[in-house]
C-alpha cells in the first residue's frame, strides 16, 4: 500500500505520520510532503492508494491537491485532515473516502482506514500466503500448495497456529491423532518439506532434533496481520479460524 501524507505544518505532519504508521502495516510505502505543490508534481504519475491531505495549505490547498491526484488516479482514497468542518461539502463532492479532524489520533485514523471507499488490494510480499480465517488454506502466489496427504496440511496449520514456537513429535502425535502414529508423522514431515521446496519456500520449515517449527516472518498470514492490528485483516475476520480443525482456537483480542 502506498500512502501519501501532506501537511504544510511540520509538527502536524509528524503527528499525522506517526498516527497513520501506528495503524497501518509497516510494509506500506509512505510519501511525506510539507509542500503541497511539490507533492502534486512528484506524485503526478504515482499510483497512490491512500492520501491524507491537510485542507488548509497555502498556494495549493487540500481540495485542489485532491483534484490533481484524482485526475490521474480516480480510485485514490482521499482522507482530508483539518481543524475545521466547514469543508465537508467540498470534500464529499470529490467523493472523498474520509474526513479526520485535528488533533489527529490513531483512533480517528483507524476508523477511516476501516471504511475506505476503494478497498486496497495488498500484494503478497512473501512466497507463501496463509489464510487462517474461515478454513485453513495455503497458497504460493495465488496457487494452492500441493500436499500429498491431507494430514500434511493440518500439520502445517498447527505449526502456523504455534507462530514459530517449537513443537515435538509427541505433541504433534497427540494433536493430529490422539494416538501413536510416529512413523506416519515422518511421512507428513517429508511431504511438507517437499511441498515447500517445490515453491522455493523450504526455509519456512525449521527442524531441530526432535522439534519442529515455522518461521512466521516468511509468511503472509491473515491471523498474524490481525494481531498487528492490520485493518484489512481485522475486516476479514468473521469469527471462524481454521474451521476444519477441532483443536484450532483463535484469541481475537488485541
Amino acid at each position: 500500500m502506498r500512502v501519501l501524507l501532506v501537511d504544510d505544518e511540520e509538527l502536524q505532519l509528524t503527528r499525522l505520520e506517526n498516527a497513520v504508521k501506528n495503524v497501518l502495516s509497516a510494509d506500506c510505502e509512505y510519501l511525506r510532503y510539507s509542500n503541497p505543490v511539490l507533492a502534486a508534481e512528484e506524485t503526478a504519475d504515482e499510483n497512490i492508494d491512500v492520501a491524507f491531505l491537510d485542507i488548509e495549505m497555502p498556494v495549493l490547498n487540500g481540495i485542489g491537491l485532491a483534484k490533481k491526484l484524482k485526475k490521474n488516479n480516480p480510485q485514490v482514497n482521499i482522507i482530508f485532515v483539518t481543524a475545521y468542518d466547514h469543508y465537508a461539502l467540498d470534500a464529499y463532492k470529490l467523493h472523498a473516502s474520509g474526513y479526520v479532524t485535528k488533533p489527529v489520533s490513531e483512533e480517528k485514523v483507524k476508523l477511516e482506514i476501516e471504511a475506505l471507499r476503494y478497498p486496497v488490494e495488498i500484494k503478497p510480499t512473501k512466497k507463501l500466503q496463509v489464510k487462517c480465517f474461515g478454513n485453513f488454506e495455503v497458497f504460493s502466489l495465488g496457487t494452492p500448495l500441493n500436499f500429498r496427504y491431507a494430514k500434511t496440511k493440518e500439520l502445517f496449520a498447527y505449526l502456523v497456529d504455534r507462530e514459530g514456537a517449537s513443537v515435538n513429535v509427541n505433541e504433534l502425535n497427540a494433536v493430529l491423532w490422539d494416538e501413536d502414529h510416529k512413523s506416519y508423522l515422518r511421512n507428513l514431515i517429508a511431504d511438507l518439506q517437499a511441498a515447500l521446496k517445490a515453491v522455493g519456500a523450504e526455509d519456512v520449515f525449521l527442524k531441530r532434533r526432535n522439534a519442529y517449527s515455522i518461521d512466521p516472518e516468511k509468511l503472509d498470514c491473515d491471523a498474524y496481520a490481525y494481531k498487528r492490528n492490520d485493518p484489512n485483516a481485522v475486516r476479514a475476520y468473521r469469527g471462524e479460524y481454521m474451521a476444519q480443525y477441532s483443536w484450532a482456537v483463535f484469541d481475537s483480542g488485541f
